[in-house]
């Protein structure tokens, strides 16, 4: 327990002192944020911060801080160190950058963000990715929550030919379309504390079950430090893909920007974005020594966690917490992607909008915009659900796009922090770390290049270089045109 408590020290400290740094940085005032300068009742509403930080937690933890730790305990005890520091410099300081940024900018969600700071032509290079991503979010958040519907709660088997299974994905696609479609305060206001409670309680239930049990997890001084798995995957990317909701997650960038226009004081900023992760961050971190401690105690075991690490929610919900107490925690993961499933297609409704310069203030638009998202959405549910290797590979999109979206952000932040003086290696050291990961990770991988390793490592570091290099010489030469140098 050592390892994984000197973790949550370095997470909660982490936290305080490199929060406020940030906050320090973005030097939050009493202006009039978009929320209250353009409120429309649809998507510029101001609501109270105890609300806007839970809407922000279920927006952004999904399934992901809890089946991507739990595959990435596989690497070890090096998991409880990896999380918090990659959580309190990087996936939290994205988080509040995008979010205060977008404040700072009447709302603009990130396409706007990522023209007005990188320009017209990374911007559609961009809205490729984000558009696949969104997509893809959506898809995989009722897929998941379905399937532990169906087999943990319904005790039946989530196959094709279980109509229950398609009355459980029908039932979440509906609540989809209307969250997506009607006020943000009607519905996602109104019903996410609820969710809220059912997620803390169950992310709590385990934390203390880790301790009641007598849960057994390694120390990094007992296994060492391993950079390839039992599996063969590579700590360097695949650890960094693999976890990417409790470190970094380029999908939360569109949500908190989403959240931006919800922002009744700059103020509430820290406790919105930059808490609400490092809250993920100690979700990941549960969930990666539950999952270690019930290999360790003989109730699970590596095959699981890696091939199956739904099924491992379920054995350790009902072991630590009892039939009641288990089928609460399972509650409570299925909520998370849900409440993540439908900003996934509010966000790109929304940024489809503004692209479009449609009016958003109208149902009637608004509807317009939902109906050709939701039927490409449909149509790739059910080819993942028809196909046998279909929701692996969909998985592995979603996985890697979302990173992808991570590095544009990290560069719109340095650029923004570039222009006004800040100090933008802040942004521009994570940026470069992602971009590293992503490109080794498509050169090697089977959905993408097949590269062996030793090519994929020094190609990708020279995109590393080039992407350090092309936002530093960019902005050299915008000050040269703005001086008149």
């Amino acid at each position: 327990m050592i390892t994984f408590s000197f973790g949550l020290l370095i997470l909660i400290l982490g936290a305080a002192v490199y929060g406020r740094i940030c906050e320090k940085v973005m030097n939050p005032t009493d202006r009039k944020t978009p929320a209250a300068a353009k409120f429309d009742g649809v998507d510029y509403v101001p609501m109270k911060k105890w609300k806007n930080s839970l809407i922000e937690l279920l927006n952004i933890a999904g399934t992901g801080p809890i089946l991507g730790p739990i595959q990435g305990i596989l690497f070890g005890p090096i998991a409880f160190l990896t999380i918090p520091i990659g959580c309190v410099l990087g996936g939290a300081f994205h988080d509040y950058m995008s979010g205060m940024i977008s404040v700072r900018n009447d709302g603009e969600q990130m396409p706007g963000l990522i023209r007005r700071f990188l320009g017209k032509h990374v911007c559609l290079v961009y809205n490729l990715f984000v558009c696949l991503s969104m997509l893809l979010v959506g898809v995989v958040f009722i897929y998941t929550p379905g399937d532990l519907f169906v087999t943990h709660i319904l005790g039946g088997e989530s196959v094709l030919s279980n109509p229950v299974t398609w009355i459980v994905y029908g039932a979440i696609f509906a609540y989809y379309i209307v969250a997506a479609l009607l006020p943000i305060d009607k519905i996602i206001g109104r019903i996410y504390p609820i969710f809220g409670a059912v997620l803390l309680l169950s992310a709590v239930g385990v934390f203390a079950g880790l301790f009641i049990r007598g849960y057994r997890l390694d120390e990094i001084w007992e296994t060492g430090v391993s950079f390839v798995n039992p599996y063969g995957d590579r700590f360097i990317p695949i650890f960094f893909v693999t976890v990417a909701c409790g470190i970094v997650s380029g999908f939360h960038s569109t949500q908190a920007t989403l959240i931006s226009r919800t922002l009744g004081d700059e103020r509430d900023g820290r406790m919105t974005f930059y808490n609400m992760m490092v809250l993920e961050g100690f979700i990941a971190m549960v969930w990666a020594a539950a999952a270690m401690g019930a290999v360790n105690a003989g109730l699970a075991d590596g095959g699981m966690l890696h091939d199956s690490p739904t099924s491992v929610v379920g054995i350790v919900a009902r072991n630590m917490l009892g039939p009641v107490g288990g089928v609460i925690a399972i509650i409570g993961v299925i909520v998370l992607p849900i409440t993540s499933g439908d900003t996934a297609f509010r966000s790109l409704r929304v940024m489809a909008g503004d692209a479009l310069h449609i009016d958003t203030g109208k149902r009637r638009n608004n509807l317009l915009l939902a109906l050709p998202i939701f039927a490409v959405a449909a149509g790739i549910l059910i080819f993942a659900k028809s196909d046998a290797s279909g929701f692996n590979v969909m998985w592995r999109y979603f996985a890697w796009s979302n990173e992808c979206i991570a590095v544009f952000a990290f560069a719109m932040i340095a650029v923004y922090m570039i222009r006004r003086s800040q100090p933008f290696w802040m942004a521009l050291i994570p940026g470069m770390f992602y971009m590293f990961f992503v490109s080794s990770y498509i050169l090697n991988a089977q959905i993408g290049f097949r590269l062996p390793w030793a090519a994929s490592y020094p190609v990708s570091g020279a995109l590393t270089v080039v992407y350090a290099a092309a936002i530093l010489l960019r902005e050299r030469k915008k000050k040269a045109e703005r001086t008149g140098a």
